[in-house]
């Protein structure tokens, strides 16, 4: 029997922390979660106690401490081989793998200007070139897995880790006003209506801290 718990952020702001979340709540995977709020005099002290680097998100499992989301959900699917965390089909699972370490590591114009801020009223602000190009390759990714996608209705047919991935950027686009295109729309309306982001959402938006870093005019 496993015995996971997953340090989080502010449900509010940590995208990073959603993507694990999401997929061991999708997989059904069983864990405990523990949450820390961000930027206090005090996060930095709590957080080393979990993982070395001092950031969330981080898994215990056991005396297994796994830290940085892409290697949390890949750890997860070696664990749980029987949730499909990732497509099947070798090729697929290649293209998704590329996607998410894109995600991880890329799209630094739209994190900066469009900070996930859940409890801030959505609206449009203005995207200069760098934040439009991220978006136009959001989309162009999307767009590319769901035209060739199976039934499930997500990026390769079931979710898998790919979609837990881009969820915060479901989020940020949502919150933003970003119009989406058909395909992209029922696509992100999809990830929307996932049982477990109603949970997220509702939790965040009953959080009290502020951060004013994420506050965006």
């Amino acid at each position: 029997m496993a015995d996971l718990t997953l340090v989080i952020g502010n449900k509010n702001y940590s995208s990073w922390s959603l993507r694990p979340w999401l997929v061991l709540k999708q997989a059904g995977i069983p864990f405990r979660e523990v949450r820390i709020p961000l930027y206090t005099p005090d996060s930095k002290r709590q957080m080393l106690a979990y993982g070395p680097t001092g950031k969330v998100p981080v898994l215990r499992d056991g005396d297994t401490t796994v830290w940085d989301s892409l290697a949390i959900c890949e750890y997860l699917a070696e664990s749980f081989p029987q949730a499909n965390l990732w497509p099947t089909d070798r090729r697929a699972r290649a293209t998704a793998r590329a996607l998410c370490a894109e995600m991880h590591s890329g799209f630094a114009a739209l994190r900066s200007r469009l900070p996930m801020n859940i409890r801030r009223a959505p609206a449009a602000v203005p995207m200069d070139a760098a934040v439009q190009h991220d978006v136009e390759r959001v989309l162009e990714g999307w767009n590319a897995c769901l035209s060739g996608a199976s039934q499930g209705g997500f990026l390769f047919g079931p979710f898998t880790i790919a979609d837990a991935f881009f969820a915060p950027v479901v989020l940020r686009l949502q919150i933003y006003r970003v119009a989406l295109p058909g395909d992209a729309a029922a696509y992100a309306e999809r990830i929307m209506a996932l049982p477990a982001m109603g949970e997220w959402l509702a939790d965040a938006r009953a959080e009290t801290e502020a951060i004013a870093s994420f506050d965006v005019t």
